[in-house]
Parts: C-alpha cells; sequence; structure tokens
C-alpha cells in the first residue's frame, strides 16, 4: 500500500462521487455549498463510483451498435453471456472463498429464500430456527414464512436469542450457550454477519463452530458484511450466505445480490428451483429439456443476470482489487471508525452506555418501559460494541431520551448541516466512514455538526 493511503486525511480512492452540500439540499451558504457533502451512509447505500458510470455507459453505448450480439461479441470483452464471471473471483475474494462455491445472482431475500429452500430441512425433532432478535425484517419474513411452508407455527419454530435485560448486543458466551442447550431441536443457525441495527459483528467463526458442533445448519446474512469485514467462509465451513451489494459495495440501489455454497455440498444438493441460467453453459443454448446443475453455488442462477448491474458493481469491485482488498481496508476501517467514537464521546451529550443500561433497567423496574416518551435532557450514547473486534465501520447513536423526538430533530439538523446518515426508529441515527472514501476531516465535522445540533436543541428549550 502507497504510504499516502495511510493518511486518514485523505480519500484512499478519488474514483467517488460524492453529492454536494447543493446536491443533498443541504442549509449551507457560501464556497461550502459546492463542496462535497458528509457522506457516511455507505451502509445504507454507497456512492457511485466514477469508473460504474463509464461501464454502465459503455454497456448502454454496446446495446446500441450491437443489440442482441453483445451475447457474444463485445468491444470491451464483457461478452453478456458471461458477465457474472469478471465479479465472481473479486466476490470470492471478499468472502474467504473458491470461485466454485460464489455465485453473483438475484436479490438478497430471493436468494435467502433459495438457500432456506434448500437447506431448512426441518423434522419431527430438529425443526428450529436459531437467529438474533430484531434481525433485520426481510430476513425475519423469509425464516417465518419458511416455517409455515413446511407446516410449523413460527412462534414455536423460531428461536430469537436477545441481549441481556439492560444491553443493548449479544454476548458471544449467550449464543454459543444457546446453541448447546438447544442444538438438537435446531435445524437451522442463522445470524446476520453485522447487525443493521446496533452494528455489531458477530462472532462468526465461532458461532459456525457451535452450530457444527450440534449437527445444525448454518447460514449468514451478509449484507452489512460484505466489503465492510474480513471473512473466511470456506475455512470457517459456514454452509451457506447470502448478501446484497448496494451498501458496502458501491453496486448501485437495488443493486444485484450474491450468494455462497460451500463445496462440500457440490454432489449433495441439487438446486430445487432450477433455471437455464444453471444449466451446464456447454450446452445451455442446445436448450435440453434437461436441467444439468453447474457444480457449485452457480448452479442455482436462475436466470441471466442485469449486465448493467453487474458491471456497475465490477467497477467498485476493481477499486477494492486495486487498494489490497479487506486486509488493508479493515485496518484503515477500524482507524477511522475509533477516531469518530473518539471524537463523538468527547461531546458533552454523551451518555456512557453503563448509565443508560442502568437506566434502562430502572425503568423496568418501575414498570416505566410503556412506549411513552421518557423524561430527561437530551442526549445520546453509542450502542455499538466499545471493542473494535467486534464492529464493523458503522457506529449506531441511540438518542435519548427513548420515544421523544430528539433523534428527529438531530437527524434534521445533521441533515441541513450536509451530514448524511441515516435513521433507525425509533432512537437510532447510524454514521458509517467507509475507508474507501471517508477521511478523518469527515469524522470531525459530523461529531462538530451533532454537537451543534444538540446546542441548537438547548437553546429551542429555553
Amino acid at each position: 500500500m502507497p504510504p499516502q493511503w495511510c493518511d486518514l486525511n485523505v480519500m484512499l480512492s478519488r474514483e467517488f462521487i460524492i453529492p454536494s452540500n447543493r446536491d443533498i439540499r443541504a442549509k449551507i451558504s457560501g464556497e461550502n455549498v459546492d463542496q462535497r457533502c458528509t457522506y457516511l451512509c455507505g451502509n445504507s447505500l454507497g456512492p457511485l463510483t466514477k469508473r460504474s458510470k463509464a461501464f454502465l455507459q459503455e454497456e448502454l453505448n454496446v446495446w446500441g451498435t450491437r443489440a442482441v450480439q453483445g451475447h457474444f461479441a463485445h468491444p470491451y470483452d464483457r461478452e453478456w453471456m458471461n458477465i457474472a464471471d469478471t465479479v465472481t473471483p473479486l466476490l470470492a475474494e471478499l468472502v474467504g472463498a473458491s470461485e466454485k462455491e460464489v455465485a453473483c445472482m438475484g436479490t438478497l431475500t430471493a436468494n435467502l429464500h433459495l438457500m432456506m429452500a434448500a437447506f431448512y430441512k426441518p423434522t419431527a425433532q430438529r425443526f428450529k430456527i436459531l437467529c438474533e432478535s430484531k434481525a433485520f425484517p426481510s430476513d425475519q419474513y423469509a425464516f417465518a414464512s419458511q416455517a409455515r411452508l413446511h407446516g410449523y407455527d413460527p412462534n414455536e419454530a423460531i428461536i430469537e436469542i436477545s441481549p441481556r435485560q439492560g444491553e443493548f448486543t449479544l454476548r458471544e458466551s449467550d449464543i454459543v450457550d444457546l446453541i448447546a442447550k438447544e442444538g438438537p431441536s435446531i435445524s437451522l443457525v442463522i445470524f446476520s454477519g453485522v447487525q443493521y441495527y446496533t452494528g455489531q459483528l458477530f462472532p462468526m467463526k465461532a458461532i459456525t463452530t457451535a452450530a457444527k458442533a450440534q449437527g445444525c445448519v448454518c447460514g449468514w446474512d451478509l449484507a452489512h458484511a460484505i466489503g465492510n469485514v474480513p471473512m473466511a467462509l470456506h475455512d470457517w465451513d459456514v454452509d451457506f450466505a447470502v448478501w446484497c451489494s448496494y451498501k458496502y459495495l458501491n453496486s448501485g440501489p437495488g443493486g444485484i445480490g450474491g450468494l455462497f455454497v460451500h463445496n462440500k455440498w457440490e454432489n449433495r444438493l441439487l438446486p430445487q428451483y432450477a433455471g437455464w441460467w444453471g444449466h451446464d453453459p456447454a450446452t445451455r443454448f442446445a436448450m435440453p429439456p434437461r436441467f444439468s446443475a453447474i457444480p457449485g453455488a452457480q448452479g442455482f442462477q436462475q436466470s441471466n443476470p442485469s449486465v448493467l448491474a453487474t458491471v456497475s458493481l465490477l467497477g467498485s469491485l476493481q477499486i477494492f482489487k486495486e487498494v489490497g482488498m479487506m486486509g488493508p481496508l479493515r485496518k484503515r476501517s477500524l482507524r477511522l471508525t475509533s477516531e469518530l467514537e473518539m471524537r463523538l464521546i468527547k461531546s458533552r451529550f454523551y451518555v456512557p452506555i453503563n448509565e443508560v443500561s442502568a437506566r434502562c433497567l430502572l425503568q423496568d423496574e418501575m414498570n416505566g418501559k410503556d412506549g411513552t416518551a421518557q423524561q430527561g435532557q437530551p442526549g445520546f450514547t453509542i450502542i455499538t460494541p466499545r471493542d473494535p473486534e467486534s464492529r464493523g465501520s458503522q457506529l449506531s447513536l441511540l438518542f435519548l431520551p427513548p420515544n421523544s423526538d430528539v433523534m428527529d430533530r438531530v437527524f434534521s439538523a445533521l441533515s441541513a448541516m450536509g451530514v448524511v446518515g441515516d435513521e433507525r426508529r425509533p432512537d437510532v441515527i447510524r454514521l458509517t466512514p467507509a475507508p474507501l472514501y471517508n477521511t478523518l476531516g469527515d469524522c470531525e465535522r459530523a461529531a462538530s455538526c451533532l454537537e451543534e445540533a444538540f446546542k441548537g436543541l438547548t437553546k429551542a428549550k429555553l
């Protein structure tokens, strides 16, 4: 890595197009209106890369000048027939897998259903699904619908593990102990690699090992993990995983998804919902009546992938490769997130997490947890783990008092000052310094603007 890449004051890549303050309609005047905004929302949607924009224009030109011939003869050597082959090796490297174990296809929840159809095989004795409580809603819907499909009541089939009372994230020991306790009744253990709401990075290797020791299948939703943290899915013996690509992989809104299937299943598991793009490419266009699956994950493909979505992803993945993939990126990410955290906890409005936890316990004991706004001064805490090894890039800020309008008012103030994060109700704002394009200056500005937002709140109360 060149020495300048270690400098947190400069963008790691100049390939990213960051909206200006004017673009996002920030209430900023003067020369700063045309400066790039403070974009800390890559956990929700990564920004456009110049390379992806160029690739998209190239493909539109090929469509206009070659039409159907672009499938087989392409001026940029990206024949549409094999377009997924341009990104598969890079995705495999990001998740720690062989190319045969990875497929670029579909969308996250559709891929999750495909994987659950293949791997969730409940029996009278072993039918439960173990997941974290408050998983991303689409995952919850998928788990429940798969349980019902097999004739089970989701309330009985799904075990949701919650943090201890007064805590906001899960303890590894509690997860492993529950797997050991309930293991004989669990068919599938499936967690998020990184929890979307809290930003907790789950101990993927330890959970997978515990699940396999009990004879359970283990799968992962990597929506917030891929491109964010290093992984070794093959070596960890993960059975399957699914992901989207529009967050840390910067492929664009609604970008193409992906999946992983460990190669140990190659000769033991056939796709149940076959499609022609999962058929052996050597005979695919001979249109045979019988399906012959591509060995490995790519046999689960159904339809040809969107070329535009795939090259948009390719533009970003090439940048990942050029900066050295997840090793250097993780080092920079740890530094940036720690710098943001350090500035936030210096705020006079910051409340240590242990104090917030104590308040929650007290409110529970007094039966005060009734969904109504609690009294108290405006403030915030950080519910993402303090341990850098237990989180990715994201910090989740919980605003106080709970169930008040503090989060909404702070979010509006940040937006007006050109800071882009995202809100998750009822009380959380997520801020994510992404190592590819964020800088120390972004962290400093976000913390400074947060302080100004709170000062505005307290002035309004006077």
